[in-house]
């Protein structure tokens, strides 16, 4: 039995630290389009394939160019996308997908069930909750041009809900040339063809700069009102811009000029401003927030060991945390759980280790570690403020309580790339970064990627491995009931305190500011259909 997505939403509401939330936004009629919208992303991007990598700022692109076979509505629930429906046999162990009519690639090229196949295995070679659903796949096969078969070797819950899941890595559908190729083979600049609402313009394309999108004319949209990830992706701009900016000043500058239209993530300490600047607006279109995550290289000394890690999360304090990197306590709320405070899932077991921080009980843990004086390195992200700021205070903490730390500064697209490396720290290696995780992607245990312990075969960044967790992720997809999903979820969130392969730092919300003739953004990813510019 797979818990419903509403009942995870319960409570999510009053999360949202006091910031105004648009309504929903009704997906509006086919119109002529009109002019460039101007957008300072959270991120740059320089890394393009969005199957290789979790980095949000990938993940946005993808949504550009590539579209999905089912996708989440705001209430979560799972709907049709690029598929008309799916046929279910009586035994739940044949999945019959039909594409709908119309869709096409960006060359003119017919979208066929022939790139579909190879799109879902390559997607499920790199996902989490993709890997898991391919321990229970069969075959993935085709009928005809329009028909894709998943055959299971036994029933499994969970299927449709990881096929159409919003967030990172999400299963893009991609030409059958780029979806055969390796998940280490990663796509760049010559393969950005898609079949989504936007075309990439590879001529205008600055890695790290500025990134250019054009609306594709003959996408068809489907006819529901677009909804988060679902509906009617129908675009009203000529093209899309994301430009980035050297400081948050600037960026302030340029939207409160006009230069920009769309500032994705508005600095806390900036927000006054923004706030009563002229012709400018600001809300929060992320309701579930976000939660701030440190993540250890568990294959690395000195963070290979567990001791170590429970006594690094036993420092951090997160009210200090978030009020360092957040500021206004409007936008922030501790949460000593793994699953964002106030979903379905929150809970206290295990949660002492986060909820009772004490440098003095974290300096005797590491002393019991075993530890030894050995270099940590902390990968500390420098072009997005609230990564910085968890970054700078670790650094100091952990100096507090004996640590030998070596902070190195870097943008986060070189964090991207230098977390893939599995080398010891005196060789290129690391131990230890900071990002965050949308609400939509830390649900459950089965959603949340850095719950995995399949280690080198199949966890996340930082590799954790723990057979523990993985029986229990697995009981948990296999459950029978909500209240025994509520049992299983609260053991793992124990096993994952007592592991600590990562540190839970509070939840947070980062408003966007926009100009005040920018209207139709949806509660949602930053998704740039369904916007209007006047």
């Amino acid at each position: 039995m797979s818990i419903s997505r509403r009942e995870l939403m319960a409570g999510a509401a009053a999360l949202t630290g006091g910031l105004a939330l648009p309504g929903s936004q009704a997906a509006l009629a086919q119109a002529a389009p009109r002019g460039t919208l101007r957008v300072i992303p959270h991120a740059a991007l320089t890394t393009l394939d969005p199957v290789a990598t979790t980095g949000y700022i990938v993940r946005n692109h993808g949504y550009m160019v590539w579209d999905t076979l089912f996708a989440q509505d705001e209430q979560l629930a799972v709907k049709p996308q690029m598929a008309s429906g799916v046929e279910v046999s009586a035994d739940k162990l044949t999945y019959r997908i039909t594409l709908r009519d119309g869709l096409a690639w960006h060359d003119d090229t017919e979208v066929t069930s022939a790139d579909c196949v190879p799109s879902l295995v390559r997607w499920g070679q790199a996902d989490g909750m993709g890997r898991r659903l391919f321990t229970y796949i069969d075959s993935v096969t085709t009928d005809g041009p329009k028909v894709i078969v998943i055959k299971l070797k036994r029933p499994y819950g969970l299927v449709l809900e990881s096929i159409g899941k919003l967030s990172t890595n999400v299963p893009f559908m991609m030409p059958k040339r780029f979806a055969e190729k390796a998940v280490t083979d990663r796509l760049g600049a010559d393969d950005m063809m898609g079949s989504g609402p936007f075309r990439w313009n590879k001529a205008e394309y600055r890695p790290g700069a500025r990134v250019v999108y054009e609306r594709n004319a003959k996408y068809v949209p489907r006819s529901e009102p677009a909804s988060n990830a679902s509906g009617g992706k129908v675009v009203h701009l000529d093209r899309v811009e994301w430009v980035n900016f050297p400081d948050p000043n600037t960026a302030l500058n340029a939207l409160v000029s006009g230069e920009v239209d769309y500032y994705e993530q508005v600095p806390a300490d900036l927000l006054p401003i923004v706030s009563r600047a002229p012709g400018v607006k600001v809300a929060n279109f992320n309701p579930l927030g976000n939660l701030g995550m440190g993540r250890f290289n568990s294959l690395v000394a000195p963070t290979n060991n567990p001791g170590v890690r429970r006594a690094i999360a036993k420092a951090i304090n997160q009210s200090e945390l978030l009020k360092v990197a957040i500021g206004n306590p409007e936008f922030y709320k501790t949460c000593a759980s793994v699953y964002p405070c106030g979903t379905t899932f929150e809970n206290t077991s295990g949660s002492d280790l986060v909820s009772k921080s004490s440098l003095d009980e974290a300096r005797a843990m590491l002393r019991a570690s075993g530890y030894n004086g050995e270099k940590i390195v902390l990968l500390a992200t420098t072009d997005i403020p609230v990564q910085s700021a968890m970054a700078q205070y670790t650094a100091d903490v952990l100096k507090r309580i004996g640590m030998n730390v070596d902070a190195q500064a870097m943008d986060w697209a070189t964090v991207l790339q230098r977390r893939t490396s599995k080398n010891p720290v005196d060789q290129g290696g690391w131990n230890m970064f900071f990002t965050w995780w949308e609400g939509a992607d830390l649900l459950d245990p089965v959603i949340q990627f850095a719950l995995s312990g399949l280690g080198e075969q199949g966890a996340w960044v930082g590799w954790s491995k723990d057979d523990e967790l993985e029986k229990l992720r697995t009981a948990y997809a296999e459950s029978g009931s909500v209240a025994e999903q509520k049992a299983i979820a609260a053991q793992v969130q124990a096993r994952a305190f007592e592991q600590s392969f990562s540190i839970y730092t509070g939840m947070f919300y980062v408003p966007t500011g926009f100009r005040e003739n920018v209207s139709g953004i949806l509660n949602a990813p930053p998704f740039f259909w369904n916007i209007k510019k006047s």
